[in-house]
Order: structure tokens, then C-alpha cells, then sequence
């Protein structure tokens, strides 16, 4: 039950999110992961010190060269950064893995603050990739950006993830971490109807990479033949316990426990 996931995200040389996020995550659910790097970041637990864009036909050649050998049963997107590699990115899913699912997680900032998506750069990503997707997983932040609609409550999370399903995006999990109080809502919005999830949230500031981490890990799923709902089930879990198990590391917004389903 492995599955084969292209991942086209930034890189943390923290280790706890982008790339190395998306990787843990993907193996450590048995799937294989394969990536396609946007950018490097001099980055840790207290927020981001530089951006390195990688050159946007180089992104494009690193799709490319995976999928014309390897190839991919999902294709994951992280931290894009600029219209031109958005722009890139697109075409080259749109020639090499056109039939497959998009799982797009729509980052824009990262947990410290710092902007991951330039701003002229949001309506390029909703056009050309989350209006194709099979999965978009924003937070509020992020889909304010993309709704142009605040969203301060649960009913407001209702009307913004049917407003980002006429997008064209098949299913969105909205995330309500951003909401305050003791229980976090996500909701699951397909064309079946909205479904709520709940679960205790857990007091810490170890959450670095939950977004880039529950992204990946229903991108597993769905490589992996799981129903979308039931990928959304088994990612939300993951990373509850991985946020419950984490390690403690660094002075600020620590890392998650990618590997607690590999310790017995």
C-alpha cells in the first residue's frame, strides 16, 4: 500500500516543515515520496531568515525528469513563492501529471509570520491550481486571501469553503486552528456537502509544519486508493498525535513527532 507522491514545496532547514515535513509525513504512512524543490530557506523554530528561489524552469525540470521515469499516483504542492513559478509549476503539471489528483495546500505565510507567497501571486494560484485540484487545504488566513471574505467564526468557515468549491476545487478542508477556543473545527466541503470535525486542541507551541504535514499526509492517502474522506480521517489523526508526541525542540514553534506511527 505504498503510493507514489510528488511533493512541489520549499524546503525548511529546520526540518520541520516543507520538504522534510512532507517527507516524514509520506513515509512514515508507508508511501514514497519524491519532490520537487521551489526554494531554500534559512529557517528555524523562530521564524524565517532568507528565501532562495529556485529558478522556475529548473522546477519545472525536476517535475519533468520524476514523472518521465518514476512517475507519481498524487502530486502534493507546498510553497510556490512567485507567479512565475506557479506559472511554471502549472504548465508542467498540466503536461506530465494532467489525470492525477493535486492535493494543494495553499501556503502563503509561515508560522513566524513571514510571507511565503508573493502578494500579486494568490489569484495565479487559485486560477491554474487550486481551481484544478482534487483537495485544497487552507487555513483561514489563507482562504480569506482566496474567498476575499473574512472568516471569524464556524459559520463564516461554512460560507468560504462552499464559496472555494465553486472555484472548481473539488473538495477543500478548511482548517479552523486559527479560531480561539478549546475545540478546533475543520470542515470537509465536497459536492455531497459539508461535513465537521472536531477534536480537543492541544496547548502548545510545538505546531511547526501541521499544515505542510496533514497536506502531505492526505496525499498519501489518496495515492494509496483511500476515499478522501477517509484520507482526511487518517491525516487529522496523524497529526494530532503527532503535535500531542512532539519533541520539544528549538526556542520557538518547535517541530511535530512525524515518526510516532514507526515507534512501537
Amino acid at each position: 500500500m505504498q503510493g507514489r507522491i510528488l511533493i512541489v514545496a520549499g524546503s525548511d532547514s529546520g526540518g520541520g516543515a516543507g520538504i522534510q515535513a512532507d517527507i516524514k509525513a509520506v513515509t512514515a504512512l508507508n508511501g514514497f515520496a519524491m519532490t520537487a524543490i521551489t526554494a531554500l530557506t534559512a529557517q528555524n523554530t523562530q521564524g524565517v531568515f532568507g528565501v532562495h528561489e529556485v529558478p522556475p524552469e529548473f522546477v519545472a525540470e525536476q517535475i519533468r525528469v520524476v514523472m518521465e521515469d518514476i512517475g507519481a499516483d498524487v502530486v502534493k504542492t507546498g510553497m510556490l513563492g512567485s507567479v512565475a513559478i506557479i506559472n511554471a509549476v502549472a504548465d508542467a503539471l498540466e503536461t506530465f501529471a494532467s489525470e492525477l489528483p493535486w492535493v494543494i495546500d495553499p501556503v502563503m505565510v509561515a508560522k513566524g509570520g513571514h510571507p511565503l507567497l508573493a502578494e500579486d501571486a494568490a489569484e495565479a494560484l487559485k486560477e491554474r491550481l487550486v481551481s484544478r485540484a482534487a483537495v485544497i487545504t487552507p487555513n483561514l488566513p489563507e482562504a480569506e486571501v482566496l474567498t476575499g471574505r473574512k472568516v471569524k467564526a464556524v459559520a463564516d468557515m461554512e460560507a468560504a469553503a462552499s464559496a472555494l468549491l465553486q472555484t472548481g476545487a473539488k473538495a477543500v478542508l478548511l482548517k479552523g486552528g486559527h479560531l480561539e477556543g478549546d475545540t478546533v473545527v475543520d470542515l470537509l466541503a465536497t459536492a455531497a456537502g459539508i461535513e465537521r470535525f472536531e477534536s480537543p486542541r492541544i496547548h502548545t507551541l510545538h505546531t511547526h509544519g501541521t499544515g505542510c504535514t496533514l497536506a502531505s499526509a492526505i496525499a498519501c492517502g489518496l495515492a494509496q486508493g483511500m476515499s478522501v474522506r477517509d484520507t482526511v480521517i487518517r491525516a487529522r489523526g496523524y497529526v494530532l498525535e503527532a503535535i500531542r508526541t512532539a519533541p520539544g525542540f528549538g526556542h520557538g514553534h518547535g517541530p511535530l513527532n512525524h515518526a510516532h506511527p514507526l515507534i512501537k
